[in-house]
């Protein structure tokens, strides 16, 4: 009795090790498989290309990178020759650089257009705005572009975002190189030749705040061209706005700018490319957000960031962000730990897909396994049935005696679980069928 009960008891550690096999290989390939193209883990170094050294984008970008320090992340501060230069780098795919600041209306020229790369850039929403200022040397106001025909007049280095702008309104005023000489030369060398007289008038961009600007506001002999058809030209120019900059604005205790100036003003948009992790973009924009989102001389307070204004279509993790705020697990946890949850959630989804039916599917092969043994004992036992019926000798009798010995042995020695007991059970009723045969 007690031989029975163990015999009953015991279970195949063998088959359930070879069952188990494939499953834990299958679910070893899916788990690879989704922690290598699910969701990658984000770089913890991001590149983001500026502007000049003078420009505001470098202070901004430097407030972002202190911000990512906090949670980990290095975001590496490049100088560059501006928009121009910056698209070009976002645009190579073999540059480091996956943010970088751009200002609106450069969508139609030659190097933001779609190049044979296969890089794709979105738009973080704009920041600030980014007055164009016109500086001119005369002793009589001006308040209108076509004054300057026949000047000399600085336009920006070739290649930049200023110098595109700066020819747009100069042609739509009738002026060219033709009728005028146009200077292509960087920001230092346009504000020295104003100063010393080789300018009439340059074209600057730059925040009320630039250390270039006020200098220029306040030289002697230089003034700031107030656009009296300021809304006019936004109306032909669309991602141009028409600003107005209060008098004393600059500098209250010496009234800078003696009156109200009537501006033009683009703006700063932060562009990333596409394949920017998505985590990372969530910095970026809290990182936006901290910094812009106070009022500053031409924008009251939460003016930026904005998801307007880009030449660019908006990135749809910066659209949730602008909808609904931070990602829930970046409110309440540390970046890595929300980052680390974030991934293992998007990866246990499809597992689990997987791991449903490869659970339900072991318990089957295990089954398979302790059937297709029982089978083949069948298969046994049927062989000796049909050469009992068949005419045989004694002496081949008493053989195929001894081999129904032998599978009973086998069928009471083997490792059966319990759940299949039955099937043992009645085949041992079977083999006492075909022994009773061999003796009548």
């Amino acid at each position: 009795m007690g031989q029975t009960i163990a015999w009953i008891r015991r279970f195949s550690w063998r088959d359930a090790l070879v069952s188990a096999l494939p499953v834990a290989l299958l679910l070893a390939a899916a788990v690879w498989a989704a922690l290598h193209f699910i969701d990658p883990a984000p770089r913890m170094n991001v590149v983001i290309a500026t502007g000049s050294e003078d420009s505001a984008y470098l202070e901004f970008a430097k407030s972002y990178a202190k911000l990512l320090a906090e949670d980990g992340v290095t975001l590496d501060v490049q100088t560059t020759g501006g928009s121009m230069d910056n698209i070009k780098r976002l645009r190579d795919p073999e540059d480091s650089a996956r943010v970088a600041f751009l200002q609106d209306g450069l969508s139609d020229t030659e190097e933001s257009r779609a190049s044979d790369s296969d890089v794709d850039l979105v738009s973080l929403g704009a920041v600030s705005y980014d007055p164009i200022w016109i500086f001119y040397r005369s002793k009589t106001v001006q308040t209108r572009l076509s004054a300057l025909l026949g000047k000399r007049i600085g336009v920006g280095n070739k290649g930049t975002g200023t110098q595109v702008l700066a020819l747009r309104l100069l042609k739509a005023h009738g002026i060219d190189e033709s009728n005028s000489r146009l200077v292509y030369t960087d920001r230092a060398q346009a504000r020295q030749q104003l100063q010393d007289g080789t300018l009439d008038a340059a074209f600057f961009i730059g925040a009320p705040e630039s250390p270039l600007v006020r200098a220029l506001v306040a030289y002697p002999g230089i003034r700031v061209m107030n656009l009296d058809q300021a809304e006019a030209i936004a109306r032909q120019f669309p991602y141009l706005h028409p600003l107005v900059l209060p008098h004393g604005a600059m500098d209250l205790a010496g009234n800078v700018p003696v009156r109200d100036l009537h501006l033009l003003a683009t703006t700063t948009t932060v562009v990333v490319t596409r394949n920017l992790h998505p985590a990372i973009v969530a910095l970026l924009m809290k990182a936006l957000q901290t910094t812009h989102a106070n009022a500053a001389l031409l924008n009251a307070p939460h003016t930026f960031p904005a998801a307007k204004d880009s030449d660019f279509p908006l990135s749809k993790d910066a659209e949730h962000f602008y909808q609904s705020g931070p990602p829930f697990l970046q409110r309440y946890l540390p970046f890595w730990l929300a980052t680390l949850v974030d991934r293992a959630a998007l990866a246990i989804i499809p597992l689990l897909a997987i791991m449903v039916p490869v659970f339900r599917a072991a318990p089957a092969l295990y089954g398979w396994r302790i059937r297709r043994r029982i089978y083949r004992w069948y298969g046994e036992l049927k062989y000796l049935e049909i050469q009992a019926q068949s005419q045989q000798p004694d002496a081949s009798r008493e053989d195929l005696q001894k081999q129904l010995d032998s599978i009973e042995s086998k069928v009471t020695n083997a490792v059966i679980p319990l759940a299949f007991s039955e099937h043992a059970y009645v085949l041992k009723e079977h083999i006492d069928l075909v022994r009773r045969k061999f003796r009548s």
